[in-house]
């Protein structure tokens, strides 16, 4: 009986695993071809994907084709994108009174005036961009010094064919920089061409603009020439200090194209190079608290000599001469912003004071500003620059002063005012000022400038027209006792 239990149990056995091996065959085929299934469907949707980014692709590529043929046009059209233009547009009013060491009063009650600045900027690559500015300023209409040549009058100009092809260029120089020196750490820029000297530092703040190289206590006037800058913060210590070289020309003394004698372009014995070289320095500045340095020196300046004395080396009477050399320095003390979060207003308030010299070398025995002796003179200028509190957002006013003394000279022939440069005043000057903006390009300025002179000649030349004459004298009695200018404009700047 239990030999038969156990052959069953053997024969159940066995028929039981051969059963379950049919079924994992099975199973095992059936896990094979769903495997084989699901590749084909992978298969074929990849191929159908394939397809469609095909298409997306190719639709993208046709798409940039089109904007790239149309970025290509646009930079043929802008000069590859590269060359940038702003405009500075002013028009101005300006009401003069001139008050005699006689009592006699000299008025214009309204001097209309354009003035335009083409500004251009082109940076070819990391290191060098290339400046300009093209300027236009001109009175309204003509000048009735003109209207004797009807086809060069005003009226017409623009309409006829003339031979008149002149183009004012005020600024074009290159600026190459670069973040090491011969190895050290010190930044610089070099820089040559029509140089940037006009509306520094001062100037800049009535005139509502970015400062520009020089300090306008002493210089600002234009000129060809050159410039190198160092930051020093790096090596020196001190926040923000730089030092930078200048030297340019004012008058070269050379012949010009078809010279009666045929010596085109040799020297002009009768005058001599004006050169200038200075240096501006930096030596600290936070951000808030700045300090300014100027030093110039100038060559062979021209000036008028009187007619009734006679010129110097036989010179005819009145024609410009060579009569010395010149020296100034500059110190201006700046703060950004008065304290430390006291309020909006004094955050926004900057005021500067500047202290400055002069000194003439005449040359040979001749005179500067009347004296053949080496004269220094001074001068004193203070300004402040603050929110309007009308308009805190949108305006600001200041407020200004200087005084000169009977030598001081200073090289401000740029100053844009309508009455003389106030900074050459020989006396005081002061002036108020109000600037707003309207819209992201419209401002409107309001100015007012003062002028009492202790001396006379202060815009004059250096010869013996120069001379300071003590303006109460009976010898000053029809030379210029005071001068005011009041102006306003309105001002398109993008």
């Amino acid at each position: 009986m239990k030999k038969s239990i156990i052959l069953l149990s053997t024969i159940a056995a066995f028929s039981t695993a051969s059963f379950g091996n049919d079924i994992n065959a099975q199973m095992y085929e059936q896990i094979q071809l769903l495997k084989k299934q699901v590749a084909a469907l992978e298969a074929k949707m990849n191929e159908q994907a394939s397809k469609t980014d095909d298409k997306r692709i190719t639709k993208i590529e046709k798409k940039l084709a089109k904007v790239s043929k149309k970025a290509n046009l646009a930079k043929a059209q802008s000069a590859g994108d590269n060359l940038k233009w702003n405009v500075d547009f002013r028009t101005q009013v300006d009401n003069i009174t001139y008050k005699l060491g006689n009592g006699k009063k000299v008025k214009n009650e309204a001097v209309l005036s354009n003035r335009l600045w083409l500004g251009m900027k082109y940076k070819a690559d990391e290191n060098s961009i290339f400046y300009g500015t093209l300027s236009y300023n001109k009175l309204y209409g003509d000048n009735s010094s003109t209207t004797d040549n009807q086809s060069g009058f005003d009226w017409v100009t623009n309409e006829s064919a003339t031979n008149d092809n002149e183009i004012k260029l005020k600024e074009a120089y290159w600026l190459y920089t670069n973040d090491t020196f011969m190895g050290t750490n010190v930044p610089w820029t070099v820089s040559v061409g029509r140089r940037p000297s006009t509306d520094g530092l001062g100037i800049n703040y009535r005139a509502d603009q970015n400062r520009k190289s020089a300090l306008s206590h002493t210089v600002n006037v234009e000129f060809d020439g050159a410039s190198a800058k160092f930051n020093l913060d790096k090596v020196g210590g001190l926040d923000g200090s730089w030092i930078k070289f200048c030297v340019g020309r004012g008058l070269t003394n050379s012949k010009l194209r078809f010279s009666n004698d045929g010596l085109d372009y040799t020297k002009d014995s009768s005058t001599q190079n004006i050169d200038m070289a200075g240096l501006i320095a930096v030596p600290y500045d936070d951000g808030q608290y700045s300090i300014h340095m100027n030093y110039a020196k100038a060559w062979n300046l021209i000036g008028l000599e009187d007619r009734a004395g006679g010129a110097p080396d036989g010179a005819p009477d009145g024609e410009f001469t060579d009569f010395g050399d010149m020296e100034f320095f500059t110190t201006m003390v700046k703060v950004d912003g008065i304290g430390d979060g006291i309020s909006d207003w004094l955050d926004n308030t900057t005021v500067f004071a500047s202290y400055a010299q002069s000194k003439t070398n005449p040359d040979g025995g001749n005179s500067m500003l009347g004296s053949s002796k080496s004269e220094r003179g001074h001068s004193i200028w203070i300004g402040a620059n603050a929110p309007c509190p009308i308009s805190p957002d949108n305006a600001k006013i200041g407020i200004e002063w200087n005084k000169g003394s009977k030598y001081w000279r200073s090289m401000t022939y740029a100053e844009d005012t309508m009455a003389g440069s106030k900074i050459a005043t020989r006396g005081q000057a002061w002036e108020i000022y109000r600037n707003q903006k309207l819209t992201k390009a419209l401002s409107f300025g309001l100015s007012y400038v003062h002028m009492d002179y202790d001396y006379t000649g202060s815009n004059g030349f250096f010869g013996d027209l120069g001379a300071p004459i003590d303006s109460d004298s009976v010898a000053a009695a029809s030379a210029v006792k005071s001068a005011q200018n009041a102006s306003a404009y309105l001002k398109y700047k993008f």
